[in-house]
């Protein structure tokens, strides 16, 4: 694939084709990816899973900037890959904790609604002014988000995951906002700059700890393979940013919730509620709407 070459300006009213189809497929991706990574944390420690798959993410993004030739692009990216490396961090702490200590049909939904975040921010600080039907799609497919997330509202929930998975819902929104502003200078070396800060980070609790928290030789491949996802989420997400509004572009990137739900059922023959049918049905509306 040939990626398409950032302008830094705003794009028209409408999510172009190709920003369209990379931020579903950015979907896509983190979709499968959270569900390798839900699996493979149920025999590792999460914090280990995410490190070790961080660092096949990372020689795959200075692969692709070696690849597309985008090490000589103006350094301002640091600070955004920086940035996204903390705010992520912190979010996946936030996210594992909160899944050990509550049940995921309330964290799952609460991380679901990190999509408000750049929402938010599109349209108070870029100003930018989707269509009446994009409003529309983008207000569906964030109901079908939360549905297909399987939302539990039985009974009283101790506040400690409500606050975690609402921390890592902000974190996670936050996300969104900075790979886009970074992704103005360059997609690619934003991705590059914060993995790279991640793996600085992570080597020393590696040395420290002096172990991978159970992860085995064997595991290997699928974190490889988990790595390989997110990083390309990541920069597929980065690009369709400055193809199109980001109030709709992110909205169109958030919808891997549904796509772990799904291979969930498919794969570990989960079974799906009737309301997460709903969601999924609704998130479909809201993508043709959003991308009409």
């Amino acid at each position: 694939m040939t990626f398409p070459t950032p302008s830094g300006s705003l794009a028209g009213p409408r999510v172009s084709a190709m920003g369209a189809v990379l931020a579903l497929l950015s979907s896509v991706l983190w979709g499968s990816a959270d569900f390798i990574g839900g699996v493979s944390s149920r025999k590792a420690a999460p914090l280990a899973v995410y490190g070790v798959s961080q660092a096949f993410g990372a020689l795959v993004l200075v692969a692709m900037a070696t690849v597309f030739g985008t090490w000589s692009a103006p350094s301002g990216y640091w600070v955004w890959g920086v940035a996204a490396s903390l705010v992520g961090i912190v979010g996946m702490w936030a996210f594992y904790q909160a899944l050990a200590i509550g049940p995921m049909g309330i964290v799952s939904p609460l991380v679901a609604v990190a999509v408000i975040v750049p929402v938010a921010f599109a349209l108070l600080f870029r100003g930018e002014m989707p269509h009446g039907s994009q409003v529309l799609g983008m207000i569906i497919a964030i109901a079908g988000i939360l549905l297909a997330s399987g939302p539990e509202l039985v009974g009283a929930q101790r506040a400690r995951p409500i606050v975690l998975g609402s921390l890592a819902a902000f974190t996670f929104g936050v996300f969104y906002v900075v790979v886009a502003e970074g992704s103005r200078i360059s997609p690619i070396m934003t991705m590059v700059s914060m993995r790279l800060t991640t793996m600085a980070l992570f080597v020393p609790i590696l040395l420290v700890i002096r172990g991978f928290g159970g992860v085995r030789r064997g595991d290997v491949p699928r974190l490889a393979l988990l790595g390989v996802f997110d990083a390309s989420a990541n920069v597929m997400f980065g690009y369709a940013s400055t193809q199109g509004l980001l109030s709709t572009t992110s909205v169109l990137g958030s919808l891997y919730p549904v796509v772990t739900a799904v291979l969930a059922a498919i794969i570990l023959k989960e079974r799906l509620r009737a309301v997460q049918y709903v969601g999924v049905a609704a998130t479909l509306v809201g993508i043709v709407l959003i991308s009409w």
